[in-house]
């Protein structure tokens, strides 16, 4: 019988001690003292599904680092809204000790943003460098026509007051690669460029690349510069080509003109001989033509075509005999 009534009285005693964080309400009150932290603080915790070892921990931490600021309210609101409590109490640590100005209300903001504020602050205190582009090589001609590949590193740092709508790396990269192209178009001659490659990367530098974005650009240096193709001469052979070809197809376009009106002249002369059959019947008609002249003529032609026959006959033979 005394088993029975054991078994449950420990699993109340379980449940009210899961309940009632006795444990972490000792700790805070050894640590931070008992008006931080009450102990139906820590019940109504256990009831609004929010983890009393996390805002407690939180807590502790903001407090034994001077961060006044912070209350456990203030974390138990945040962490209900989504955020990552031990990254915004350990943000805001790092940032006091660096001097770093950075409130409890923008570090939340940040974190809720999608952002590691942790890591935006230690991007702050230890500046980060940025390939760009990340992979291969910018390609740029120069004035000349030449091309020149080149890589740059970027170095930032976080600007904190504008992390929370401000733009990313890949901005930053983007308007770095856009304004090395820029400056090596600029330059008269290739050998401008790799003569003096750290004019590029002031030119870049002083046009402000950073707006509005999360960074701050400390420098940006030129790792790496080489020669590519001569696109200039290319770009003219490709013209040349294309060139000839529109010549070609001129030309082609006279010679079908030409094979046109040549068969429109033998047309022509076709139609005109074919006339001719009705002509002379006319004559014979209105008696402008005998029949000793009709004969008179056809001997002629006859005589023509003869003499036409034996002219290209010797003409072969001749041929032939020249082979």
């Amino acid at each position: 019988m005394g088993l029975y009534v054991a078994i449950p009285l420990i699993l109340f005693i379980l449940l009210l001690l899961w309940i009632v964080p006795v444990g972490l309400w000792l700790q805070a009150i050894f640590s931070i003292g008992g008006g931080h932290v009450t102990i139906f603080n820590l019940v109504g915790m256990r009831f609004r599904r929010v983890p009393p070892g996390v805002i407690v921990g939180g807590l502790i931490a903001a407090k034994k680092a001077g961060l006044d600021q912070v209350s456990g309210d203030d974390l138990e609101v945040h962490y209900m809204a989504g955020g990552n409590v031990d990254k915004v109490v350990d943000a805001l640590i790092a940032a006091s000790k660096a001097g770093i100005e950075l409130t409890f209300s923008i570090a939340t903001a940040i974190d809720l943003a999608g952002r590691d504020v942790l890591s935006a602050v230690q991007t702050s205190v230890y500046p980060k460098v940025i390939d760009a582009p990340v992979d291969g090589k910018l390609s740029a001609v120069a004035k000349d026509g030449i091309e020149v590949r080149a890589r740059a590193r970027v170095t930032v740092r976080t600007d904190i007051p504008n992390l929370v709508g401000g733009a990313t790396e890949d901005t930053i990269i983007a308007r770095v690669g856009e304004g090395i192209v820029s400056a090596i178009g600029s330059r008269e001659t290739y050998e401008a460029v790799l003569e003096n490659p750290d004019s590029i990367s002031r030119t870049v530098l002083e046009k402000g690349l950073n707006s509005g974005t999360a960074f701050e650009i400390l420098s940006i240096d030129i790792a790496d510069i080489d020669v590519g193709k001569n696109i200039g001469a290319q770009l003219q052979a490709d013209q040349a080509e294309a060139d000839l070809r529109v010549a070609q197809a001129k030309a082609e376009t006279r010679r079908a003109m030409a094979v046109a009106l040549e068969q429109e002249m033998k047309a022509k002369v076709v139609e005109a001989e074919s006339e001719v059959p009705l002509a002379m019947a006319e004559a014979f008609k209105k008696g402008n033509l005998g029949v000793l002249d009709y004969y008179k003529l056809d001997n002629i032609a006859s005589d023509t075509s003869m003499r036409q026959s034996i002219a290209g006959v010797s003409d072969d033979k001749k041929d032939d005999s020249e082979g």
